[in-house]
């Protein structure tokens, strides 16, 4: 109940984001940041994945305020250096995205808006959803590394993420419209080891997972997994905001723990049918879904660096 009241104290949604919100001050902001972004996913197909799974870490701690931005400073530990974050990468486009808004805009636009059109930007060039992104958040002074224990984890099961996302004002159909999320990207390892090693007192491998899809992630991952950089994408179309992943849930080979959740209720399961079927019916969802997230604010001000608090 602690954990319930002090995100509704530092997380709040708010009224007063608005799409034109630039619209005089900064009327070039949107094409900057789209072509900032364009241009770093041409250089590295790994950057839409990461910016998307940057700006749900940054909203789901201290609501969108820009904090997953900030960097460690001597002995106090941001967000970005917590365990959940470590594989976080991209921040340069961030960084890119703000110098040249600052060229021309200077002291107007937060951190936090340009993650949140990042984000968007990374999804619709990768062939998922356009939304227009209301903005009008202010940047967060504080970045803790010890807050990431809020974050959901891979390992969670299906009443844990509802209560984690109805903590935040979301519903069980946010839920599985932005797990879609993971259509885009790579995972370690450590993400999914649970499932393919002692997984319980008598099954060394999850048996929800497809016997030879688990043979191939065993066959990536050993049981004292040395390799850094080991892992596998999170379904076959990884560069592509499609919905294949809602398919693979049904096949038993999705990643995570949590993503084989959604199958455990007859509500999640019914949307997880609904955006297997119908790409267009996830991608509405997805949109409408990161519009409510994003919502979600808790800033103060205007940073003119995204990694240090002015």
């Amino acid at each position: 109940m602690f954990i319930f009241f002090f995100l509704q104290a530092l997380i709040r949604v708010t009224d007063a984001l608005s799409s034109n919100y630039y619209e005089n001050s900064c009327p070039m902001l949107e094409e900057i940041v789209r072509n900032t972004v364009k241009q770093a996913t041409e250089n590295d197909k790994t950057v839409p994945a990461a910016l998307l799974r940057m700006h749900f870490h940054d909203c789901f701690i201290r609501g969108c305020d820009g904090s997953v931005l900030l960097s460690s400073v001597g002995t106090s530990t941001a967000e970005k250096d917590g365990p959940p974050n470590v594989s976080l990468h991209a921040f340069y486009v961030i960084d890119n995205a703000k110098e040249a808004v600052e060229a021309i805009c200077p002291g107007v636009v937060s951190c936090a808006d340009i993650l949140a059109l990042a984000a968007r930007d990374a999804v619709t060039l990768t062939g998922g959803p356009y939304w227009d992104v209301p903005k009008g958040r202010k940047d967060g002074r504080v970045s803790r590394a010890s807050d990431t224990r809020q974050l959901p984890a891979p390992t969670f099961n299906i009443s844990q993420l509802m209560q984690s996302f109805s903590q935040r004002g979301l519903t069980g159909e946010d839920l599985v419209a932005l797990s879609g999320g993971h259509t885009l990207g790579f995972s370690h390892c450590t993400s999914f080891q649970n499932r393919i090693h002692n997984f319980d007192s008598t099954h060394d491998v999850d048996p929800t997972l497809n016997p030879s899809f688990a043979a191939s992630l065993k066959n990536v991952c050993a049981a004292h997994n040395k390799a850094k950089n080991a892992g596998s994408t999170m379904d076959p179309s990884s560069a592509t905001f499609d919905n294949t992943y809602f398919k693979l849930l049904f096949q038993g080979k999705s990643l995570f723990s949590s993503d084989q959740a959604l199958l455990t209720t007859s509500k999640t399961k019914s949307l997880v049918s609904k955006f297997a079927t119908s790409q267009q019916a996830f991608h509405d969802a997805f949109a409408k879904s990161m519009v409510k997230m994003s919502s979600l604010t808790g800033g103060q001000e205007v940073r003119r660096k995204c990694g240090k608090v002015n």
